[in-house]
């Protein structure tokens, strides 16, 4: 794939670490490539970061054919710039962009594309632990007309922004209310998707979280209301006894990388992991007998976020005495000592940039 790059000529001075927050600041370029029937996935460049202009028609402004993607550039000790796991990023945007109708991305094409791109801004990656260059991936249908239909025109795009420490205090668990009226999907419909368009839907019950003083909800199934799916933008895990328990991905929820990677990470180290059905009242009960040792969500921002006090119908439940617990913070350490290279990656996991 040929990649034209056209530098920036007002490049932006870097940012300050402490002033990062999250997608706040953005690189100096971002890369393109469009798509048509005839030609595919063509013109691809790479070239100085602009608003961008779209027809008033354009297929995303109506009917949401949009999907995303979200991953992290690290900078390791010894300077150099790799990514975590970028493969499973690019086949979970394909699967995405299957079920929206949106052209899939030839996989060699997709990480040539984001390769580059990293090539080219990695000098924005900040250095502190805890630090990185977050990427959005993106891609949307930008037909010019009205009809409702499989996208024939599309847009993939790439941006970067630096972004801080997600825990800049230590790692405090979070307060987690069960939602039992809104649904965050079903099976058969969007849910194991990224995008926009479940986000959108969820914000409505994040904010009724948030106004009762918790942080995020917990989702239950959209048919029977009645068994656990997702907290918040996150994946969740539960330790229940001896057993680590994480929903099953019955096609209503985000299969997540840092969910499978810690999965992976935890049968290597010998723990019974399953992941199956786990209904509320199950939950309930193990709150209430004190088999429920610990509890986290995890995903890209975060990488693990420990949960301490879970709100059923009014009911509050302490998770751990409030405090976060061993697996939960093994399992940070460990997946942040890989991402930032100060642990071996004995899964393979990690892909430097030249």
């Amino acid at each position: 794939m040929n990649i034209t790059i056209t530098k920036t000529a007002a490049p932006k001075a870097k940012p300050d670490s402490s002033t990062l927050g999250f997608g706040k600041i953005f690189t100096d370029h971002m890369f393109r490539m469009d798509y048509t029937p005839e030609e595919g996935w063509h013109d691809a460049k790479i070239v100085p970061f602009a608003n961008l202009s779209i027809h008033p028609a354009s297929t995303v402004l109506h009917y949401g054919s949009e999907i995303f993607e979200g991953l992290k550039a690290y900078r390791r000790a010894d300077g150099k710039v790799q990514l975590f796991r970028p493969l499973e990023n690019i086949r979970r945007m394909n699967r995405s962009a299957e079920r929206l109708c949106l052209p899939e991305i030839p996989e060699e094409m997709a990480m040539e594309a984001l390769l580059t791109f990293v090539r080219c801004e990695q000098d924005w990656t900040p250095s502190e632990f805890g630090t990185s260059l977050y990427l959005r991936p993106f891609m949307f249908g930008n037909d010019e007309s009205l009809g409702v239909h499989t996208v024939h025109h599309a847009t993939f795009i790439i941006i970067a922004s630096p972004s801080g420490s997600y825990y800049k205090e230590g790692i405090n668990p979070v307060r987690i209310m069960i939602e039992d009226q809104d649904v965050r999907a079903v099976r058969g419909g969007t849910g194991y998707a990224k995008c926009g368009g479940n986000y959108a839907a969820s914000n409505r019950a994040g904010e009724r979280a948030e106004q009762k003083g918790y942080s995020q909800v917990l989702w239950l199934d959209g048919v029977e209301r009645k068994y656990i799916e997702e907290v918040g933008a996150m994946n969740v895990m539960f330790k229940i006894g001896d057993e680590i328990v994480t929903p099953a991905l019955t096609g209503s929820i985000l299969p997540g990388i840092t969910r499978k990677s810690c999965i992976e990470l935890l049968q290597k180290e010998g723990y019974t992991v399953h992941e199956r059905l786990l209904s509320v009242d199950e939950l309930a009960k193990a709150m209430e007998d004190g088999t429920l040792e610990e509890a986290w969500g995890c995903g890209t921002a975060a990488v693990v976020s420990p949960i301490g006090e879970l709100c059923y119908k009014e009911h509050r439940y302490t998770v751990n005495g409030g405090k976060i617990g061993p697996v939960t913070q093994h399992l940070y350490d460990t997946l942040t000592g890989i991402q930032w290279g100060k642990l071996a990656d004995e899964f393979g996991w990690t892909k430097p940039i030249d």
